[in-house]
């Protein structure tokens, strides 16, 4: 009884071992990513600063060829600014992001990364200490430009740096009638590759 057991235990951890190493060798790598936010809002916006929040999400890389890959994500974002005016308050504009990035290895566990990236919002507010007010007319769609480094180590862990400037003026009561606004972003994140 104690071999036959011990038989099927074996032939599970290699069945499993097999399908973790047949993911890999056809290609295709999962993973989950969270980290920083550091985003502002630039354009015709003034007295304006940071602010921080995070992002949290799943990653897929598809592996074309040893030199190039292809990055998909889907990720929650949290965006908007400071505002430093007398008063002060907080935008909150939260997507759910997908950027898909082309991925080019540059040395050993170290890639170069750069796509576009379309967000959906979630909700935009407007928040100070008393209130929590909708902002009306934000743009619900967010069209961006991506690029950043990733470091892979053996184990599957990253570690990456992005810089994300939006394309889409998203507008709305944050800015006075024909005068623009574009999100940015510095994003650090730490994530793991199955």
């Amino acid at each position: 009884m104690k071999k036959i057991i011990t038989i099927l235990l074996l032939t599970c951890s290699v069945i499993t071992i097999h399908a973790q190493k047949s993911k890999r060798e056809e290609g295709i790598k999962l993973g989950i990513k969270g980290g920083l936010n550091v985003t502002n809002l630039m354009g015709d916006v003034e007295e304006l600063s940071i602010r921080t929040s995070v992002h949290l999400g799943f990653l897929a890389e598809i592996i074309v060829s040893d030199n190039f890959s292809i990055q998909p994500e889907l990720l929650y974002s949290g965006q908007g600014a400071t505002v430093d005016a007398t008063g002060g308050g907080r935008i909150k504009l939260n997507y759910v992001t997908l950027p898909v990035l082309a991925k080019f290895p540059v040395v050993k566990g170290l890639s170069l990364e750069a796509g576009p990236q379309v967000g959906f919002l979630v909700n935009s507010k407007f928040k100070t200490n008393t209130t929590n007010d909708s902002i009306d007319g934000v743009k619900t769609m967010d069209f961006s430009v991506a690029a950043g480094l990733e470091y892979e180590l053996k184990n599957g862990v990253i570690f990456q740096g992005r810089y994300t400037l939006g394309l889409t003026n998203v507008g709305g009561t944050l800015v006075p009638e024909n005068d623009r606004a574009f999100n940015t972003a510095i994003q650090f994140s730490v994530g793991y590759l199955f």
